[in-house]
């Protein structure tokens, strides 16, 4: 990917397009170009947890809990359970897809950026969501409004391995808040989205604070449609700026973090690769090569600057 940024570096959009055969590779190409024209430095915060594992990019059965394994860490989430209005819970099932994902990015930007557990949501979230392309109205409304109540409900518990022992954190997300409730004056199919604040659990905050992932909001909005992009994007963020030497990772460790939904490797290689160039096409410096045994990932610079990080941090 890091020809393309060259070529559109020096050839402009338009001839690097004409270059390239394949429609795809077109596509990435305004991509990138788009990433390259961004003059917005928004920054963005993920807790290193989900760096190496993630949610699912699938809906569950409701009442099926998810488990991944990363490298020397693992995510349990289970479903959980909400008030309803006429008495009762309802069981709602372990949180999925983009729309979850960048609910739970836009949660822990916020968290960090105002050094605290209660997170403004209402008209700041509705700004947010525009700004990153997820205008909520219709479909989309009911998207994260679905996904924001499975986020309330779940629990999580991130177990960490070392050579003597696990130690492990469970708990919920957010302590209350993400209600809907309908509202007369609101368009159809909307409603009052959120109440105002919503408070992260202490745990989670904690830990959060403890190991932020810092990440470029802009690169999000031009792939957040793609779950498995996404998370690819946050596992480079992390990764590629902490090494100090190239190093391999073997397909089958790829796939072990990344190939839920998959049984055969081969197949899921395909998919990765794909989703892999969608996410180098928005992280112009990151240098990765894929090989015949797996990926060859290069010391990079991260997406943000530290010292960026440290200002937006203040």
């Amino acid at each position: 990917m890091g020809q393309i940024h060259t070529l559109i570096t020096q050839l402009g959009r338009d001839q690097a397009k004409a270059l390239q055969t394949d429609p795809d590779q077109r596509s990435l190409v305004d991509v990138a170009a788009a990433v390259l024209e961004e003059e917005r430095q928004e920054l963005g915060i993920t807790y290193s947890g989900f760096a190496l594992t993630a949610l699912p990019h699938r809906r569950l059965p409701d009442d099926q809990p998810w488990e991944r394994r990363g490298h020397k860490i693992r995510l349990l989430i289970e479903p959980g359970r909400l008030p309803i209005r006429n008495g009762g819970f309802k069981l709602y099932g372990v949180p999925y897809g983009s729309r979850a994902r960048m609910i739970l990015l836009y949660l822990q930007t916020r968290a960090i950026q105002t050094d605290s557990r209660e997170v403004e949501l209402g008209r700041s979230m509705h700004e947010w969501l525009d700004r990153m392309g997820l205008s909520v109205g219709g479909q989309t409304y009911r998207d994260i409004r679905e996904q924001a109540s499975r986020i309330a409900a779940c629990n999580l518990t991130f177990a960490w391995e070392d050579a003597h022992s696990i130690g492990f954190e469970k708990g919920s997300i957010v302590k209350g808040g993400i209600h809907f409730s309908a509202n007369a004056g609101a368009e159809p199919g909307q409603g009052s989205l959120w109440e105002d604040r919503v408070l992260l659990s202490e745990a989670f905050f904690r830990e959060l604070k403890a190991h932020p992932v810092p990440i470029w909001e802009p690169a999000l909005r031009h792939i957040q449609n793609n779950s498995t992009s996404i998370d690819i994007y946050i596992w480079l963020a992390y990764r590629l700026h902490s090494l100090n030497r190239s190093t391999p990772i073997t397909w089958p460790a790829v796939f072990e973090q990344f190939g839920a939904g998959y049984s055969r490797l081969r197949d899921f290689r395909k998919r990765f690769i794909e989703a892999l160039q969608l996410a180098l096409a928005v992280y112009p410096d990151a240098r990765v090569d894929v090989e015949e045994q797996g990926l060859m990932l290069h010391p990079s610079l991260p997406p943000i600057p530290e010292r960026k990080f440290a200002q937006l941090c203040r």
